[in-house]
């Protein structure tokens, strides 16, 4: 199964009239995450960088603290899909059994399967990070996220996450049909790759709801930049956590929703 966009014969009409013509629809496929051999999660994502996929899933829902609590992670062929097999350590495994969750997930989705509130929204660390930057590093940062989306260009049906490091270039873009999974892509390429979450800023084509501001926090983002809206669950988390949130990060300009950290230089 190719994470590449396969073409179909499709009907385009304008008021001018109808052509056919073969147009890329991108794929999406069940994605099963199993650990030590039992099945945790199933999700629907798009079937490329899973291993990445893994490792920041992983991370973002409590099981492992660090790279080193994966042994191995491999992706390997289904019927119908993938299965991510992940290899973990005791205590990662430990925290999965005290972790009780069955998960079939619409395309990423964030809460399906979470039995108890304190799974749904969890304490967040305080981002110690210093880090600052200018507002129009962002800014042009976000107008240059839409040029490296290189699977959207195809179909126009995924969503990216992305890192910048402090001068505003973007080291590291991830994308899939679901925004939480894009981020859970970009967030494990950034784990294996040893690459400083508290030294950049996450750039995500989507409104920020809770769960992206609650991935961020985890992994120690300071800063997260939504091309659209935020909502106020989202707003409440990112100053619990010191996370500046930025919303609207369009050609116009941006809306700092929260900077209580003072991490954004006008």
């Amino acid at each position: 199964m190719s994470d590449k966009a396969n073409f179909k014969s499709m009907r385009l009409w304008s008021p001018s009239g109808e052509i056919k013509e073969d147009r890329p629809l991108t794929e999406e496929v069940p994605v099963v995450l199993e650990y030590n051999c039992v099945t945790f999660a199933v999700m629907m994502a798009s079937p490329s960088d899973l291993v990445d996929f893994s490792y920041g899933f992983s991370l973002t829902e409590g099981i492992i603290e660090k790279e080193s609590d994966i042994i191995y992670s491999q992706i390997k062929d289904a019927p119908k899909g993938k299965i991510a097999a992940i290899e973990i350590n005791a205590q990662a495994f430990y925290r999965l059994e005290k972790y009780n969750r069955t998960l079939s997930g619409r395309t990423g989705c964030g809460l399906c399967g979470v039995d108890k509130l304190e799974h749904a929204i969890k304490d967040l660390p305080k981002i110690t990070s210093d880090f600052k930057i200018n507002a129009n590093l962002i800014h042009n940062a976000m107008n240059s996220l839409k040029s490296q989306q290189h699977l959207n260009k195809e179909t126009g049906a995924l969503h990216a996450a992305a890192f910048a490091d402090h001068t505003g270039h973007i080291i590291a873009i991830r994308e899939d049909v679901g925004r939480h999974n894009a981020l859970d892509k970009l967030i494990g390429h950034l784990i294996r790759n040893n690459i400083d979450p508290s030294n950049g800023f996450a750039l995500i084509t989507s409104r920020c709801s809770f769960e992206m501001v609650q991935k961020c926090a985890l992994f120690g983002i300071p800063i997260v930049a939504a091309v659209s809206a935020t909502t106020g669950l989202a707003f409440s988390l990112a100053e619990q956590s010191g996370i500046a949130l930025i919303a609207f990060a369009r050609k116009e300009g941006l809306n700092i929703v929260s900077d209580i950290a003072d991490r954004i230089i006008k």
